[in-house]
């Protein structure tokens, strides 16, 4: 009698969970041998998606029966592919470099246009926004309390933008100095980012301690079954 497909899971998964939990104890060939197979697995199911979902449905299939238009569309793609291929081969690996600084700067102005329109730019409008009496009064909040949130909020805002703030001056010991009034803004901020950092850790680690309760929930019920 074959095995069902849940006992093998459920198996697989004890086993795991085991291996992984055995870092306690230090590093270790079981703990090596877990994270190698989840490196390979990852990264084979990462590269099913690209081809299966990009390459071939987007790029192979286009350039072998899509119309001509798009064909001439398709061979800039399709060249710089193959000079990240290149990549590959420590002789060839200088012809992937235009193709690899193109992803770079491409990527970097992605990543500034997502931080502007994602984080920058809401967050001095949510700044602006605490202040809309109007807003606040639909929501029966007291004037006081809006404006005492808004101030904390503002606070922050200006108070941890300044302590990215690196313009500064030599002196003559060779050592750089920024302005006192930018120096005690930086400090501050450097208490709001700390509070952030803090909240942030608290709920990554809240995330963590309720997946360590789900696989000690998992382990203790598959031992269950057997009991």
């Amino acid at each position: 009698m074959m095995p069902s497909p849940d006992l093998i899971f459920g198996l697989a998964s004890f086993v795991f969970t085991l291996m992984i939990f055995s870092y306690v104890i230090g590093d270790n060939p079981l703990f090596r041998i877990a994270i190698y197979i989840f490196t390979g697995v990852t990264a084979g199911y990462i590269a099913a998606v690209v081809w299966w979902q990009v390459l071939l449905p987007r790029l192979i299939i286009p350039l072998i029966s899509g119309p001509l238009e798009q064909k001439l569309l398709l061979v800039v793609p399709f060249i710089g592919a193959l000079l990240i291929l290149f990549k590959i081969s420590p002789r060839l690996a200088g012809a992937g470099r235009l193709a690899m600084a193109f992803l770079v700067g491409a990527g970097a102005a992605v990543t500034i246009a997502g931080a502007l329109g994602g984080t920058l730019i809401p967050q001095v409008m949510g700044t602006i926004t605490v202040f809309d009496l109007d807003a606040a009064s639909a929501r029966n909040i007291n004037i006081l309390e809006v404006i005492g949130n808004g101030s904390i909020i503002l606070a922050g805002t200006i108070f941890s933008l300044a302590y990215f703030h690196f313009g500064a001056r030599p002196r003559p010991d060779g050592s750089m100095h920024r302005l006192g009034i930018i120096e005690i803004f930086s400090w501050i901020g450097r208490i709001f980012i700390g509070i952030t950092l803090g909240v942030v850790f608290a709920g990554v680690y809240a995330a963590a301690l309720t997946a360590l309760i789900e696989r000690m929930s998992s382990l203790i019920d598959f031992i269950g079954k057997f009991l």
